[in-house]
């Protein structure tokens, strides 16, 4: 063999051959395999893989749910209960209601769910009712329904006839992911708290949520909800003199009391509990927007409420249906700025479900019972607890409750469709013919 670098010459010399670089064995070309068509076929397969992907990514990102609003649930008659599960078992301990929750076999068999039909119009209300405890403790017993349905955004509507209302009672109507709470936010969008008589709607989340200086005042007709008597860092004592706007939404925000979130309050009387019922209830409305960067609250007397809104109501069943526009409706009495250019990113709020529920006392209702119920505090005081004395009015009062219960003529949720953004950027690019008949792309 001759030596590497050296090539074999028609002489059977060994010769230099001059001008050319050695070949080296690993140089010297080889049959390709069947793991070379493999290999290429993989990096191939990935090449393109990611090249979807690309396209797909920045395709969906000029895809948004900005288009109009179409119905995704109508929880009406015999269907209600269709949306929900009953949940069964004690109030959580970040609540601590006086009460227990039962399961559907439960609440049938205590009577505390009904169907209620309207002689006029011949449709079915749902009605919803709580009992005295049966168990040791004095619970009272109670329906908690937690929605099926996970949302990230949308348009939910309340039709409701009668609330739960009066000492110690603490009605809701929410969204919340609480198996992660507060991460993935909650927002309380119908919530009564004893014998409150306005409107509120209330964001709790994690940390970096604020919506201070990020809401103009001619953006609704609410007012942020106030904080006092917050205990002094350095001394403990509670601080009665300085009042300051709720206006930031993490649970933990100093400045504001635990859990107390950023709260906007409807600035007129008579929008929950009692004066409500009293002229028939009506609609609370809230939407949840990130894509527009919002959310709204609204609530409407029977008498005042909006003919669009009406109307994608009464035809929401319908083969010809109305849309809902809140575009059209009068101003909000809540608006909170999330997304972009706000306080408060967008992905503060996700995967939540709707929950309806009635609870009693608890850390809400039992902690400002003294406030509000100042003479049933001083017949059943306990050591001035405002929690214990709402769970002593709450034992003697058991079977006195009689406006305890939801009269509901449904629910209705709503998302936007899809569509391209409007300032989404335009491909300008024009297709022309060169002089041979060939297609040429011009960049403009």
């Amino acid at each position: 063999m001759p030596p590497r670098g050296l090539e074999v010459s028609e002489e059977g010399e060994n010769t230099l051959l001059l001008g050319k670089e050695p070949k080296w064995e690993s140089d010297r070309p080889r049959t390709p395999t069947c793991s070379d068509s493999r290999t290429k076929v993989v990096v191939g397969g990935v090449a393109i893989i990611s090249l979807l992907g690309f396209i797909i990514r920045h395709a969906l990102a000029d895809f948004q749910p900005t288009g109009p609003y179409k119905i995704v649930e109508v929880q009406t008659g015999r269907d209600f209960f269709n949306y929900y599960d009953f949940f069964d078992g004690a109030d959580s301990i970040g609540s601590g209601g006086y009460n227990t929750y039962v399961s559907k076999k439960r609440a049938n068999q205590l009577g505390l769910i009904e169907f209620l039909k309207d002689r006029t119009s011949g449709k079915e209300s749902v009605y919803l009712e709580t009992a005295a405890g049966a168990y040791e403790g004095g619970f009272r017993e109670s329906i908690r329904l937690e929605g099926k349905r996970r949302f990230d955004r949308g348009l939910f509507l309340l039709d409701v006839e009668h609330m739960p209302t009066g000492c110690g009672v603490w009605p809701a109507f929410w969204l919340t992911d609480e198996s992660v709470w507060p991460d993935n936010g909650e927002i309380d969008i119908l919530e009564g708290i004893n014998t409150q008589t306005k409107a509120k709607t209330a964001l709790h989340t994690s940390a970096e949520c604020s919506m201070y200086a990020q809401v103009p005042s001619y953006a609704m007709t609410g007012d942020f909800d106030s904080a006092t008597g917050i205990p002094d860092r350095f001394t403990g004592i509670l601080n009665k003199f300085n009042r300051v706007e709720a206006d930031n939404c993490w649970v933990k925000a100093p400045h504001q009391w635990a859990n107390q979130g950023c709260i906007i309050v409807d600035s007129n009387q008579g929008t929950i509990g009692e004066p409500m019922n009293e002229v028939g209830g009506g609609i609370y409305a809230l939407e949840w927007d990130p894509a527009n960067g919002y959310i709204k609250s609204w609530v409407f007397k029977r008498d005042s409420i909006p003919t669009n809104l009406q109307k994608s109501m009464d035809t929401a069943s319908s083969a010809a249906r109305v849309l809902p526009d809140p575009d059209t409706w009068p101003l909000p009495y809540a608006y909170f700025a999330i997304g972009d250019n706000s306080g408060c990113s967008a992905d503060h709020f996700k995967n939540m479900r709707l929950v309806l529920n009635t609870a009693f006392c608890g850390e809400v209702a039992g902690n400002k019972f003294n406030a509000d119920c100042p003479k049933e505090a001083d017949m059943f005081d306990v050591n001035g607890d405002s929690v214990l004395t709402c769970n002593a009015f709450l034992d003697d009062q058991a079977d006195h409750l009689t406006e305890a219960y939801w009269k509901i003529r449904g629910a209705y949720v709503y998302e936007r469709e899809m569509e391209f953004r409007k300032d989404a950027p335009v491909d300008k690019r024009e297709i022309r013919k060169d002089e041979s008949g060939d297609e040429q792309e011009d960049q403009n």
